[in-house]
């Protein structure tokens, strides 16, 4: 029961036919459901981000894909995605949600996004994700799910610096790979004692 499986924001809007398709989005998802007996808990992530949210190329006027600074540091803008409440931010109609024992919400502060499921992007703001981990006595990570080059690689890196053993599944991830981010991701997350397979 010390070990748990997180699944990464496995969405509509980020699978094929999504606002924010990341390529083979949905081929994870049967290989996801297979593991998920293995371990003694199951948390889900979801983006579930307000309309208008600061992160949205739409807000500032501005290209998809193009990054403005903010205050907390240099912010992609992407298309509208996961808005509350809508058909892409609903879970892959195939992801098995009834193993969860947990599901955390992200990226509905509308001033500030979220990528990693314990941090918001400011890296100080917490989504409770640690406590919750830390009073089930969870101590080993399994990661899968998108993209593995954001939400992935920052829910990665974060947990291993707040100590937690981690493993990310990269035949269960799939990447946007924008400028480059994959590869720098995979670099990040080995540098942080993050175990790459």
């Amino acid at each position: 029961m010390t070990h748990a499986l997180l699944v990464i924001d496995v969405q509509n809007d980020f699978c094929p036919g999504g606002a924010l398709a990341v390529p083979e989005g949905d081929a994870i998802v049967a290989g996801i459901n297979a593991l998920m007996d293995d371990f003694g808990a199951v948390i889900l992530t979801q983006d579930w981000h307000p309309a208008g949210h600061s992160s949205f190329a739409s807000t500032h006027k501005a290209a998809p894909m193009s990054i403005i600074d903010m205050p907390y540091g240099p912010q992609v803008l992407w298309p509208d995605h996961c808005i509350q409440g809508s058909t892409g931010a609903q879970f892959h109609a195939d992801l098995n949600t009834t193993r969860a024992a947990m599901i955390i919400r992200k990226g509905y502060n509308p001033a500030i996004d979220s990528y990693s499921a314990f941090f918001e992007n400011d890296h100080t703001t917490p989504t409770g994700l640690e406590g919750y981990l830390r009073t089930r006595a969870i101590t080993t990570l399994t990661m899968v799910g998108l993209a593995t080059d954001f939400c992935v690689n920052y829910s990665a890196v974060d947990a291993a610096k707040l100590g937690f053993d981690v493993t990310v599944r990269m035949d269960l991830c799939r990447a946007i790979d924008f400028d480059g981010s994959l590869d720098a991701a995979v670099a990040g997350m080995n540098g942080a004692g993050v175990v790459v397979v």
